[in-house]
Parts: C-alpha cells; structure tokens; sequence
C-alpha cells in the first residue's frame, strides 16, 4: 500500500516524537548520574555544572554498595543459558509439532498458545511453592524456569516460521541418509536463523531486566543486577538517588547496545515470517 507523501511526513513528525518521549527519561537518568544526589531531587532536568558535578561517584560508590559485579556474573549466567536453551529446544518442539499431524501435537501447540496469555499473576504464588519444592531457588534452577515461561512466544514464532519451509528440503536430506536430528541441525535449523535471533533478542531483554521471577524464585540469595539495584533502597523510604542513576545506566547500557546493534535481525525475522507464513 502505497502512502502519499504528506502523510509519510506527518508519521514521521509523530514517530520521532513518540521517539524523544521514550528516550527522555534514559537521557535523564544518564544526566543525573554524574550529579550529587542532593541536587537530583532539587532539579533533575538540569544538566550537571561546577557546583552538582561529582564525575564517576556515584558509579563508584554504587559498584561497592550492590556488588554489581557479581550480581552482573549472575545475570549473565541466568540470561545467557536460558536464552540459548529457550532458543535450542523451542524450536525442536515448534518443528516437531509443526510436521507431526496428530491431536496430541495440536493439544500441545494450543498448550503453548495459551500459555502465552496466562497472567504471571495468576501462577506466581503456585510458581514460587513448586520451585521451593524442586529447590530451584539457584541461578542453575531458575534457568529451566525461564525456559518454561518462554516457551510460549518462542514455540508460536517458530511454528509459523516451520509452516513456511518446504517439506521437500527435509525429504531430500533423509533420502541422503540423515536421520530426522541431523535433518533438524543440518537443514531446519539454518533456515529458522533470522527468526532463532529474533527470539533470542526478546527473551535476552526480558530475562536481564527481569525483576519479579528472581526475587521470588531466588530471593536475597542470589541477587542478579535489577534486585542489587533495588537494594539502594534504605529504611524509611530512603534512596541513595546518584548511586541508584549510575546503577539503573550501567544496567541498562548493555542491554541498549545489544539491542541496537541486533535490531535489524528483529526487522528481518518479523518480515521473513509475514511474507513465507
């Protein structure tokens, strides 16, 4: 559908603005970061002078307080395995309910679709009792949690990514002698890449901002970086403000810089799946 050249520039006006209200408060907590934390509350949009400026204290001082650096160790287990796990068996089952025609391979897709809009509300309290049971309450076992949380999307994204690949591809491979794992690796696999790297980058930016599911599958115990930030937080309400800016922009900054530097593979993957599904 072709859009006048009018209207392209009004959404255009409406996307960048829309684009500055969602960078503003990025900018700002950036900005605060570098001032004292008797100034942010006094004026937190002004920019940092001779008078509020405190260079990397508030970095430094924030580093020594949450243990970010074990905190980020524990963050890039959890996230990096569970991401590639997610990633590894969503798409055997996607490809496997996608080929075998049965009911119970259709009971087991609409399993996953629903799963999908079940609120984490709804399932938190069960959730937290099951993974104290199992004692899951370590960053090895809150990993096959993730993986079951995101199975759902990532199941529904391969599926109608599998829909789209001829038969004949698979065929050929095991008239050469591949057995149906080795068709998967050598064949299927490749295929799906725009949309495995697609999957990975959701669930990375979900799993590392994650706050809720670590606080109640893990607790103090272990901490990733969102609950060692929140620990800023004193008695009666009291935050340490410039610590917590420089917290909340070195947690933020890796997740930023992988996800520009990969959302092309989002754009391609979404595309891929609309034009072949």
């Amino acid at each position: 559908m072709e859009v006048s050249k009018g209207t392209g520039i009004v959404m255009t006006v409406i996307f960048s603005l829309l684009a500055l209200v969602f960078i503003f408060p990025i900018v700002l907590v950036f900005i605060n970061s570098f001032k004292s934390k008797l100034y942010i509350s006094d004026s937190p949009f002004s920019l940092p002078d001779s008078q509020t400026f405190v260079g990397l204290s508030n970095y430094i001082d924030g580093v020594a307080k949450t243990g970010l650096i074990k905190a980020a160790g524990y963050s890039i287990f959890i996230t990096v395995f569970s991401v590639a796990l997610v990633v590894l068996l969503t798409a055997m089952t996607a490809w496997w309910l996608t080929r075998v025609k049965s009911k119970l391979s259709s009971v087991l897709y609409y399993s996953f679709v629903f799963a999908m809009i079940v609120p984490f509300q709804m399932v938190m309290f069960t959730l937290s009792k099951v993974t104290d049971t199992l004692n899951l309450g370590n960053p090895a076992g809150i990993i096959l949690v993730y993986v079951g949380f995101g199975s759902g999307l990532s199941v529904f994204m391969f599926s109608g990514f599998v829909k789209s690949i001829p038969i004949s591809l698979e065929e050929a491979a095991m008239i050469d002698g591949c057995t149906p794992v080795q068709t998967f690796f050598k064949v299927v696999l490749p295929v799906l890449k725009p949309t495995a790297i697609t999957v990975a980058i959701l669930n990375t930016m979900w799993i590392w901002n994650d706050y809720l599911l670590p606080v109640l599958v893990m607790g103090s115990d272990y901490q990733t970086i969102p609950i060692a930030v929140q620990y800023l937080r004193g008695g009666y309400g009291s935050v340490d403000m410039g610590a917590m800016m420089g917290m909340l922009v070195l947690a933020i900054l890796p997740i930023i810089i992988f996800y520009l530097s990969c959302q092309k593979y989002i754009i391609r993957g979404v595309a891929a799946g609309a034009v072949k599904g």
